[in-house]
Parts: C-alpha cells; sequence; structure tokens
C-alpha cells in the first residue's frame, strides 16, 4: 500500500492535531496550507508542506498529483478565532464555498492523481429540527433562514460530493469543536467535541476503511455517535499524547 497521504487544512485546529498521528502511524503527509509562515511548523511535524490555496484549482490538481496520494483528507475551513460573533456572517459565507467550491476542486484533485480514498470534515450541528440525539440518517437543515441555512447548504454540498466521487469516501460529522486551537478552552453549546477526539477520528476511520457517514460528539443528548462507537472503537474521551 502507498501510505501518502494528502492532507488538506492541514495547519487548521484539527489539521495540526491529526498531522502527527499520521506521521506516527508511517505515513507519509503531504500538508497544503495557505501560509508560508506556517509551512515551516509542518516541516517541524515532519510533514511535506505545500503553500496553495484550494481555489487555485489548477494549482491544486498539480500540486495533489505530484504527491500520488492513496488518500486525500480535507479538514479545510476559514473561521474566525473563537467563532468571533461580529465576524460570523461573512465567515459562514467563506466556510461554505470552501464547502462547495473548494471540495469540488479537492475532488477533481483526487481522482486525477488515482487517489483511493476521500475523507471530509463536515459538522454534526447542521440537521434540521427533530428529535433528538440526531442520529446520521436524519435530514439536514438546507431549507432553513440565514446562517443556519447557508452553513448547512454548504455541509450538503460537501457531504453528496464526497460520498458521489469515484473514490472511497467518509464524511466526518464533528461536533462543536473545543481545546488547542479553537479558541475554547471548554465546551461550548451542544453536541461539543474535544479537538483531539476529532482528529483520533480522521485516523480510525482513515486505519479501518470506513466508509460513509459517522457523528462525533460527546453524549450530552444532542448528537448520536453510537455508529462510531460500534464500528470505529472510538471514543470522545481520547486525547493526544504525542
Amino acid at each position: 500500500m502507498n501510505k501518502t497521504l494528502f492532507l488538506a487544512g492541514a495547519t487548521g485546529a484539527i489539521g495540526s492535531r491529526l498531522a502527527p498521528l499520521l506521521v506516527a502511524d508511517g505515513w507519509r503527509v503531504v500538508g497544503m496550507t495557505r501560509s508560508q509562515e506556517k509551512a515551516a511548523r509542518l516541516q517541524d511535524l515532519g510533514v511535506e508542506p505545500v503553500v496553495l490555496d484550494v481555489f487555485d484549482a489548477d494549482a491544486l490538481i498539480e500540486a495533489v498529483a505530484e504527491a500520488k496520494p492513496e488518500v486525500v483528507v480535507h479538514q479545510l475551513t476559514d473561521l474566525p478565532p473563537g467563532l468571533d460573533p461580529a465576524r460570523m456572517v461573512e465567515a459562514t459565507a467563506r466556510n461554505a464555498r470552501i464547502r462547495d467550491k473548494g471540495t469540488r476542486n479537492l475532488v477533481e484533485a483526487a481522482v486525477r492523481a488515482d487517489a483511493r480514498r476521500f475523507i471530509a470534515q463536515s459538522v454534526a450541528f447542521a440537521y434540521a429540527e427533530g428529535p433528538t440525539p440526531h442520529k446520521e440518517e436524519d435530514a439536514l437543515a438546507v431549507d432553513a433562514e440565514g446562517r443556519a441555512g447557508v452553513s448547512a447548504r454548504g455541509v450538503a454540498s460537501l457531504e453528496a460530493q464526497t460520498l458521489a466521487a469515484p473514490l472511497d469516501g467518509a464524511v466526518l460529522r464533528y461536533g462543536r469543536l473545543y481545546g488547542p486551537g479553537t479558541g475554547f478552552d471548554t465546551p461550548a453549546g451542544a453536541g461539543p467535541l474535544h479537538v483531539d477526539a476529532a482528529a483520533k477520528a480522521a485516523l480510525l476511520v482513515l486505519a479501518q476503511g470506513a466508509r460513509g457517514i459517522y457523528n462525533f460528539a460527546e453524549d450530552d443528548g444532542a448528537v448520536s455517535s453510537e455508529k462510531a462507537k460500534r464500528d470505529l472503537q472510538w471514543s470522545a474521551a481520547w486525547r493526544n499524547a504525542l
């Protein structure tokens, strides 16, 4: 097996916690960032940095082809520190664009590079109103008004593209993140998730060849993670010892 992985969003909240786990597991990791400054940080982690923007489709296709990955992992977001309320309207639109057009570019690059698998970050808090805890088969709030609808439609696009691609696709629906790099030291809101447990979730999906949609969140009655516990032996209590 070609243990090369292309990690988009390698310096993000989850990507920066996931990268050391992948390197420790024997993967050659090519990590994408938009920042030349952050590229040096990736090198320190044992990651081969690539500086580019996901919306530059030609450069992205070239970079992924050069990496020759077996797996492409999509952990891209564009959100302000601490989810600053004053900036969230604009950020929600940017994030939705990443989930729609950015995912489209990443999928195309993965297919052209003959990758085998595509694993994408989604969220477990875009569900439509209904009985809780929400399970993976529940509908998303694509008809909601305002930011909730913009976000849910972006999520729906990302998930549909991931699962429809000619690749083994997996969607990771993460709860509301807290922990290092997230801007939140403690759980904030329903369905919380520590960033280390989120990184571990990606590693387990990768290691076990899982496909389809999985919820990952702490048990507070908002989101059901029973599928992940059963299929992947995942635990929300996991923390990174590296």
